[in-house]
Order: C-alpha cells, then sequence, then structure tokens
C-alpha cells in the first residue's frame, strides 16, 4: 500500500516527509542544513541529534525555538529558519496557564534507555513497587537501540532487542512517559518536568536517575559548521529515520561506535571517505588486544566484523589520526586529518562525523547534590555509588554512562541491581539475585576495561589550537578570549563564565563546561573535582515560564 508523503513547508518550500520522522531527518533529506542562525549570522544545524546542544532551532508554525531533532513533522506545518535572538509573544492578560499533574510513585526512573528500562521493570515487575519512567525522548530505547520511526522495519537485532525491552517495561506495568524535559531536581525528591505543555510535579519515595552520556565533540577550527555533527547524530538520522547525514561522510575520532556508524552509513548507500581513530591501530598492540577478547569474545568478535565489513568496502581507517580543521568548501566540507608522522589527509565530504568521548548527563545528580569524582583515564566526573548503586544521597540511585561511562550491557545491570534494591528498601520485597547481577556487571566492566585501553577516552588537548576557534557554541565565544579571561582571574570556571560569557547559552556549558574545568585546572594547578564545574542551576533545560507558573501554583495549593 502507498502511503501519502507528509508536506510542509520550510521558508516557503515545501518539503515531503515520511511519518514518524523528525524535521531534522526530514530537511536533511532534503538537502537542507542551516536551520539558524546566530548572532553574528552564522549558520547552524543538527549537532548532537539527541536535544543536548539546542543548536537545531527552527520557528514552527510561529513558535521559535523548537528543537528540530527532538520535534516531528506534521502535515501542513509552517518552519522557517531561526533567526537570531527570535523573540516569544508575551501571553495575553488572562491566558490559560497550562495544567500541572502530581505525580507520586514509589519509584521514578529518569530515562528510558538500557539502564532505565531494566530499572522499571525489575522494581515494577520483580518487586511490585508503583513505577513512573519519565523521558525525553517521544520513543524510549535510548541512544544504545534507538528505535526506528512510524512503521520502518528492524535494522538488526540491537533494535530488535531494544523493541523487546521496551514491550517487556510496559507490561511490566510501569508508567512511562515520552517526550518529557525535566528543568528542575530539589531535595525530597522532588522532580519538575514538562509533559505535552502541560507541568509535571513528582514527588517519588526513590529515584533511579538513568540520563545517559552525550558525546565529546573535537574542538577545532570550522567544528561548528552545519554539516558537522556528531557520530551519534548521525546514527540516530540513519537509524531511527531511514536519512543518510550525506551521500558523502568521513567519520572521526575516537572509539568503536565511530566503526560501527561508518559501517552502518556504508550499508546504507553512503560513501564513507574515511574512518580516522586517534589511537594506535591494535595491531601493533596484541597483547592488549588479547586481554580485550578474553574479556568480551563475543564483543570483541563484533567489533572485528565492523573493521572487516569496513574493509570490504575499501573504507580506509586511518589509525594514529587526528582532525585538524573544517572549512566551507562550496556546498561541502573539507576536513583536514593529521597522522603521528605530520602527514595531512584532506578530504571533501557533505557531513563530518566526530565522537572523541563521552561526557555523563549527570546535572540532575549533581543538582540533588551527589558526590562526583574526576576519572582521570576518562576526563569526566564519575558519580561516587554504593554495591546497591545508591549514591551518596539517600534513596537516590545512579545507573548506566550518567554516572560515568560504563556500556548499555552494564548499564542494563546496574539498572537491575538498582531497580531491586530501590524497591527492597521500600520494603516491597526481599533483596535477592544481587550477588550473580553483581558478578555479572563485573565481566562487564572489565571488557570495558579492556575495551578502553586501546582508544583515547581522554580530552584532546587544546594547546596548538588556534585562538580564534569557538569553544562555546551558544554564545560563540573564542578560546581566545577565554585564554584572555583566565589571564585575568584564573580562579574558577564560574568567575571565567562571568568575564566571557562562556556557558551562558541555551546549552548551559553542556560541551564547553568540561572544557572551561579542565583550562582553569590547568592554568591554576587545581586538580578538577565536582566543584570545578559551573553550578548546575535550575531550569537545567529551556522552558516555557507557563509551565514554570504552573508548577509554581501547583506547590503552592500542596502548601
Amino acid at each position: 500500500m502507498t502511503v501519502d508523503p507528509i508536506l510542509f513547508f520550510f521558508d516557503g518550500r515545501a518539503i515531503a516527509a515520511r511519518d514518524g520522522q523528525s524535521l531534522a531527518a526530514a530537511l536533511t533529506e532534503a538537502g537542507e542544513r542551516v536551520f539558524r542562525h546566530t548572532a553574528t549570522g552564522a549558520g547552524r544545524g543538527v549537532f548532537c541529534g539527541m536535544g543536548v546542544c539546542q543548536d537545531c532551532l527552527l520557528t514552527v508554525d510561529g513558535s521559535p525555538n523548537q528543537r528540530a531533532c527532538m520535534t516531528l513533522v506534521t502535515h501542513g506545518s509552517t518552519v522557517l529558519t531561526q533567526v537570531a535572538l527570535a523573540v516569544l509573544h508575551a501571553p495575553q492578560v488572562g491566558a490559560v496557564v497550562p495544567a500541572a499533574r502530581r505525580i507520586t510513585p514509589d519509584v521514578l526512573v529518569i530515562g528510558g534507555g538500557a539502564g532505565g528500562l531494566n530499572a522499571a521493570i525489575a522494581a515494577a515487575a520483580a518487586a511490585g513497587a508503583g513505577v513512573v519512567v519519565l523521558d525525553e525522548r517521544k520513543v524510549a530505547g535510548g541512544q544504545y537501540f534507538k528505535q526506528p520511526a512510524g512503521d520502518a522495519p528492524m535494522l538488526d537485532d540491537q533494535q530488535a532487542e531494544g523493541q523487546a525491552l521496551v514491550a517487556k517495561a510496559r507490561a511490566s506495568g510501569a508508567e512511562i512517559f515520552g517526550g518529557v524535559d525535566i528543568w528542575g531536581a530539589f531535595d525530597g525528591p522532588l522532580v519538575l518536568a514538562e509533559h505535552l505543555g502541560a507541568a509535571l510535579i513528582v514527588r517519588p519515595k526513590r529515584v533511579i536517575v538513568a540520563t545517559g552520556a552525550y558525546e565529546r565533540p573535537h574542538i577545532v577550527p570550522g567544528w561548528t559548521l552545519p554539516g558537522v555533527m556528531t557520530t551519534g547524530a548521525a546514527q540516530t538520522l540513519w537509524r531511527s529515520y531511514r536519512t543518510l547525514p550525506g551521500l558523502r561522510v568521513a567519520v572521526c575520532g575516537s572509539g568503536p561506535l565511530n566503526l560501527q556508524v561508518a559501517l552502518e552509513l556504508a550499508r546504507g548507500g553512503a560513501t564513507v571517505a574515511l574512518v580516522a581513530e586517534a589511537s594506535r591501530s591494535p595491531r601493533l598492540r596484541p597483547m592488549a588486544a588479547m586481554a580485550l577478547a578474553i574479556a568480551g569474545p563475543g564483543l570483541a568478535a563484533k567489533g572485528l566484523r565492523f573493521l572487516r565489513g569496513l574493509g570490504q568496502r575499501r573504507v580506509a581507517v586511518h589509525y594514529d589520526t587526528r582532525l585538524q580543521s573544517v572549512v566551507r568548501e562550496k556546498d561541502a566540507l573539507r576536513a583536514t586529518f593529521r597522522d603521528a608522522g605530520g602527514r595531512e589527509t584532506h578530504v571533501t565530504v557533505d557531513a563530518l562525523c566526530m565522537n572523541d568521548g563521552f561526557e555523563p548527563q549527570n546535572e540532575i545528580l549533581r543538582l540533588l547534590g551527589a558526590d562526583m569524582q574526576l576519572d582521570p583515564v576518562f576526563g569526566h566526573l564519575r558519580c561516587t555509588r554504593d554495591a546497591m548503586l545508591q549514591t551518596t544521597v539517600p534513596g537516590v540511585y545512579a545507573v548506566g554512562d550518567c554516572a560515568g561511562l560504563g556500556g548499555a550491557p552494564a548499564a542494563a545491570v546496574e539498572g537491575r541491581i538498582a531497580g531491586r534494591a530501590a524497591a527492597a528498601s521500600l520494603g516491597k520485597t526481599a533483596l535477592h539475585g544481587i550477588a550473580r547481577l553483581q558478578a555479572e556487571l563485573a565481566r562487564h566492566r572489565r571488557f570495558q576495561a579492556r575495551l578502553w585501553s586501546l582508544y583515547a577516552p581522554a580530552p584532546h588537548s587544546l594547546a596548538t589550537t588556534p585562538d580564534d576557534t569557538i569553544i562555546c557554541r551558544c554564545e560563540e565565544v573564542t578560546l581566545g578570549e577565554v585564554r584572555e579571561g583566565l589571564l585575568a582571574a584564573p580562579c574558577h570556571s564560574g568567575t571565567l563564565k562571568r568575564l566571557t560569557r562562556v556557558g551562558m547559552g541555551r546549552c548551559q556549558g553542556r560541551y564547553c563546561g568540561a572544557v572551561a574545568a579542565r583550562l582553569v585546572s590547568g592554568m591554576t594547578g587545581q586538580p578538577i573535582d565536582n566543584y570545578s564545574h559551573f553550578a548546575p542551576r535550575v531550569p537545567i533545560k529551556p522552558v516555557s515560564i507557563a509551565t514554570i507558573l504552573a508548577a509554581q501554583s501547583a506547590l503552592d495549593d500542596l502548601t
């Protein structure tokens, strides 16, 4: 049966889309790269693909600041390129205030990925607790399982496994809310969110945070250009929406995700010009490669299949090679790479995909006061947890990559442990089967340790990066401006923020915050800890003032 396309208008141009596509996917497929303009007139498009960077903003049917990666196409809608400093129309006097809904579950799970869904199943099905899951994405599954939109068939066993997990979570009795923006978390605990235009006020007895991580970019001149995106964004375009980020692409950074996505895009019909891997070839480190194979033979074999598949498609993997710069060249991007010997490679592509490690989405945990410690191997904060995955805040648990990178298989086991522990702490069930789960978790962690010994997960140095390179995407603050601020007051990233505006944009420093903390540490010699970063502040995500007022009114009624 032929399905009529969904038609919408972008800057007056009619564009056909498929049911369930995001605006980002539909526009990318139509060859549109620029979604908004900054205050300096620079164009921006898809970057993170998961609602973190706030760079793909569009005006949809008169409403500005709509994230293209999180907004689905609707028939007949009018979409406009977002102008700089878009003005929101003030509500009329007497306008209807959004409704507020109060929820009081036994266990609140924040995040619908591998860790969150397994936690919900463990708490609801195995322990009989009342469970609510709040997920930012409209379709649960998280970044690892990336479920297809609409009626698109499953690409592989990974997506099928995710579909089965989502179905199991729904069957467990857990109530799953999709399309939720959490903007506040307070002692109590109290969680405030927005869902379908209404305010959510959640007062759970226990909280399990499973918000995952987002990708760390490789900051070089040109990394903010339209067409430059994270590897995960490119994967979302393809796996969720069957949209290629471009017909000719390059992938760079470090880690197995880059190999997987390069192969997926090649299988989808894209020409992959090259894969640039910052670490040395595993062939030069046979003992480390052997240790990986022993720790996880199945997953190691999966990685070998990625390499074999790329080789069969004549996709070159350049080891010990890093991205140096990106420039716009007519309607394409010209990327320059340099290997350890100083040899340069230039490629011209439609899209450049980068993944240079991960940063945990730990804003909610930090708001609630959970202790964090720097992991020097990965260069990011890890949440302090006990054997049951409870944080230093009683009744608050953290599972998966939000507590520090560990991978989806480990996150799934952590979810099962935390779900059972949270329910047991409420007297819902006896705590059983934990020893077996902890042994399984230890195996996954050993594999992760072996895996990342083969890659370069730590952030790269900015010592040789030019001063005119943008550090803060939102405020367009350059590295030179940050360096001048450091010379003026080299004391703390918060001071640097006030001096330079770095971190003051819509993404609230999610990309530049860790960079600022490292630069301050390098200047002062002070070690990085939880207090080295920008302080998390409410609202932690952009939210309408009407929703905040609705939540405040509902809270006032309760008191």
